[in-house]
């Protein structure tokens, strides 16, 4: 059995809100946008470059309701975080655009012992992004 992908799918409280602001701070494109009643999202897909994410109003009515949190309902701790890999030498405009927009770098751009450079964020809702440059694909630590 072999994978094709893997999509992280994140809840927001404020869907429409945290799209927005994803597309602005942290260079999402609108792929696909699915809306449900009174303002929530049932399910969005947002894309950057070939990466993906999904997301969808953790309020609304569905399965997921009682099986996700958000960090805020979680003490504030986030139990996963993307890793999204981009060109290095994008990497310092996305950082500036993250910062720019608001986003709170916990972690500042910098050089990793194993190769690539990165730096972490939380978005609006307090969900942990960690962007970088070392694609554990195809660099190898020797």
């Amino acid at each position: 059995m072999k994978a094709k992908a893997m999509i992280p799918c994140i809840g927001y409280k404020d869907a429409p809100a945290a799209i927005e602001w994803l597309c602005k701070a942290l260079g999402f494109e609108k792929h696909l946008i699915v809306p449900g009643k009174n303002n929530t999202i049932d399910h969005a897909q947002l894309t950057l470059g070939d990466a993906m994410i999904m997301t969808f109003s953790s309020n609304r009515d569905s399965p997921y309701r009682d099986r996700t949190n958000t960090p805020s309902e979680n003490g504030g701790k986030e139990t996963q975080s993307p890793y999204v890999i981009l060109d290095d030498s994008d990497l310092d405009a996305h950082y500036k655009m993250a910062k720019a927009a608001g986003a709170k770098i916990i972690m500042e751009l910098k050089e990793e012992d194993y190769g690539g450079r990165n730096y972490s964020c939380y978005d609006l809702e307090g969900h942990l992004w960690n962007f970088g440059s070392y694609d554990p694909w195809t660099d190898k630590q020797s």
